[in-house]
């Protein structure tokens, strides 16, 4: 079976953001250890049991398990290599400026929100968390309570009520 070639999108070949958290750190961890130990040898299995088969051309089960297979190597690599360039977010003891791993209330006039900034990996601006290379994480980085900002492409100007 051949495997069509698909030119590279214009976000396959971005590099991940190095920033996590310890915690995100250890879950990553966690998962490369389930695929390595369970997910993988269970594939191999089954790919060894369909194998046993023969006539590869014509077995389904037996290319598609072998994408499985595939799948599952990739996503150990992927990990193993997230989490040989991982950069640990260390604890924020100073609260003057505002950066990476702080929690910022921020206020346009009208509402009030609080975020927490850390890595790409983690984000989910739902639950307040932003990332360092978002526009507002990156706009926020650097300044103190009490200063304004305004974001480069967007005409509301936010002033830093609190950092923790």
């Amino acid at each position: 079976m051949r495997v069509p070639y698909r030119k590279p999108g214009k976000y396959s070949q971005m590099k991940s953001d190095p920033m996590l958290t310890s915690e995100k750190a250890k879950e990553l961890q966690d998962k490369l250890e389930r695929l390595k130990n369970f997910s993988r040898p269970r594939a191999a299995e089954e790919v060894k049991r369909l194998a046993e088969l023969g006539d590869f051309s014509e077995n389904m089960e037996y290319q598609l398990a072998k994408g499985r297979l595939r799948g599952i190597n990739e996503g150990i690599l992927r990990l193993e290599n997230q989490l040989k360039h991982a950069v640990l977010i260390p604890s924020q003891k100073q609260t003057d400026t505002v950066g990476i791993g702080h929690t910022v209330t921020i206020t346009n006039g009208k509402t009030e929100k609080a975020y927490l900034i850390l890595g790409s990996s983690e984000t989910n601006p739902q639950q307040g968390i932003i990332s360092h290379n978002s526009p507002l994480g990156a706009a926020l980085l650097g300044h103190k309570i009490g200063d304004s900002v305004k974001i480069s492409n967007n005409e509301t100007v936010y002033k830093i009520i609190k950092i923790e």
